[in-house]
């Protein structure tokens, strides 16, 4: 729990500030004088360096001193934060904004390396409950913290950024002291061909999707040059991957079957996880006229059952070692809940909404770390980076997706709802301008007003159960993938810093382990063991 605990708080900062902004952003944009265009790349600037460098990272972690890694993402984190607390332009707080995704993505795929690198797969299931309650709590009241830092008139805005330089001060302090990883000696061969070739193919398909229906249309020519333009280069990406003599993304990866399942769930999954609160932030203050931070409170049960069920079922998986009926409970438990807040409407009690949210925070929190440690599981030691990152890869991926695609189908149905309301107060149609603009409830008269919340809080229900048939395909899905028992030890990799040793690694590993449950490393018996040994229990 020490060397962890600086991880967590890395990861803590790095995850809050993905969403702190997204309260405070309307007082940013009017500070720095920034377009519609500059406010919607604030948010997508950061999103799009964090999932495009998370392979990146992660196949570093095969590569390079884990723990200097670790440090490295958290001080580029740092550096990103501190320029965008000085930004004088929305240009400027892009780019700050870019490095501060980067820094951040290094710290999602890392910390899952470093915990695969030191905790078995079986106890694996116990802390990453841990690394799930940090990401709930990180992702959901970041923008009641930003509300908060914005509405304080001795803060301002800049502290949004400045905030978590002393969380990430800590975490670099306990990480350096607590953290012990093992030292590799293997040749590093960097993938810089298939690095630049998957982040420019990922990163054209995530501007797509983030400005498809908004900047431009779904049907348009930037749709389709960013979607032909990624899907080359993510083509001539897999062509490199099969050559090279270290790919950023093994294709061997995937000719294990429960990888491949791993990641088509992690994408449903990720989908339902990031679009949840961010749908849920729509319905309270655009559905029921709430403030930013009483929509923050209200998601609190949401966000505690995704941590009580992440710490609890993880210990439970850690004692039994069996992990498949907690996941499809998991699915279950989404869909009911995603059931649930489909019938819910914009006179829903705030009690019942809070219901509603529980089965989807149990759901989730059973399924989406978990996920990772399957995956952790069947992938070799040499390999852990790289299939810790690909499965937080596309998980991101999928949360961009439905970020954007059930936002769209939230618009299109909010475009319908307020033309009808409008017609039917005897309003004009272009009462609320194009449409395409987030109304401020308090500039609007008493019946477009009520037409508004009306809209917001029958169109958001519906995009819930749109959601649906993809928590019924991950659990599906899940249901395929062949349950097996978490491994108990750490596997020896035989390129760490005391050189190569004779034998599998997985029975030395198993060796030890016996020697260990049977007292035989005191000094009494370490005198009759070989000198391979001996090197061994000091390990």
């Amino acid at each position: 729990m020490r060397a962890i605990s600086g991880l967590l708080l890395g990861l803590f900062v790095s995850m809050l500030s993905s969403t702190i902004v997204t309260n405070a952003l309307p007082a940013i944009m009017s500070d720095l004088h920034g377009s519609a265009t500059s406010y919607t790349w604030v948010v997508t600037a950061n999103l799009l360096a964090m999932t495009a460098s998370m392979p990146i990272w992660g196949k570093l972690a095969d590569l390079v001193n884990k723990k200097r890694l670790v440090q490295s993402a958290l001080g580029v984190f740092v550096l990103g934060s501190v320029l965008a607390g000085l930004s004088t332009s929305p240009g400027m707080l892009i780019a700050c904004r870019f490095i501060q995704g980067i820094g951040s993505g290094g710290m999602s795929s890392l910390v899952q390396v470093a915990m695969g690198a030191i905790i078995p797969a079986r106890d694996r299931g116990k802390y990453n409950g841990y690394v799930g309650a940090t990401f709930a709590v990180a992702t959901v009241t970041g923008p009641l913290v930003g509300g908060l830092v914005v509405d304080t008139p001795w803060l301002g805005w800049r502290w949004c950024f400045y905030l978590g330089l002393p969380i990430a001060a800590a975490a670099g302090v306990l990480i350096q002291r607590t953290l012990r990883l093992p030292i590799g000696v293997r040749e590093v061969s960097i993938d810089y061909a298939g690095a630049l070739l998957i982040s420019g193919g990922a990163s054209c398909l995530l501007v797509w999707i983030s400005l498809a229906g908004d900047a431009f249309g779904w049907a348009s020519a930037q749709t389709g040059g960013l979607i032909g333009g990624g899907v080359l280069l993510l083509a001539i990406a897999v062509a490199v991957e099969f050559r090279v003599r270290e790919p950023m993304i093994p294709p061997r990866l995937f000719r294990d079957r429960t990888l491949v399942l791993c990641v088509i769930a992690a994408f449903c999954v990720g989908t339902v996880m990031f679009s949840t609160p961010v749908m849920l932030s729509q319905y309270f203050q655009l559905g029921q006229g709430r403030s930013p931070v009483i929509s923050g409170l209200l998601a609190v049960p949401l966000v505690g059952a995704m941590a009580y069920s992440s710490i609890h079922v993880g210990r439970m998986i850690s004692r039994t070692g069996r992990w498949k009926r907690f996941l499809v409970l998991g699915s279950v438990l989404v869909i009911t809940g995603l059931l649930l807040l489909g019938l819910i409407g914009p006179m829903t009690t705030p009690v019942l909404v809070g219901l509603a949210m529980v089965p989807v925070g149990l759901g989730l929190g059973m399924v989406q770390q978990n996920l990772i440690v399957i995956a952790q599981n069947t992938a070799p030691l040499t390999d852990l980076g790289a299939a810790s990152a690909t499965v937080q890869f596309i998980r991101s991926l999928g949360g961009t997706t439905g970020v954007a695609v059930l936002g769209a189908l939230i618009a299109h149905r909010i475009t319908d709802l307020t033309a009808s309301g409008l017609a039917a107060n005897g309003l004009p149609a272009n009462t609320l301008g194009d449409g395409r603009d987030i109304p401020d409830l308090d500039t609007l008269g008493a019946p477009v007003a009520s037409v508004v919340r009306h809209a917001y809080g029958t169109a958001v229900p519906d995009a819930f159960l749109s959601a649906v048939p993809l928590i019924v395909v991950a659990g599906i899905i899940i249901l395929f993938i062949r349950e097996t028992t978490l491994r108990t030890t750490v596997r020896v990799d035989p390129t760490t810093e005391t050189g190569p040793r004779p034998g599998p690694p997985d029975e030395r590993a198993l060796a030890v382990s016996g020697r260990k449950q049977h007292g035989l490393h005191g000094p009494r018996h370490r005198r009759h063991q070989p000198a391979a040994d001996r090197s061994l229990s000091r390990d």
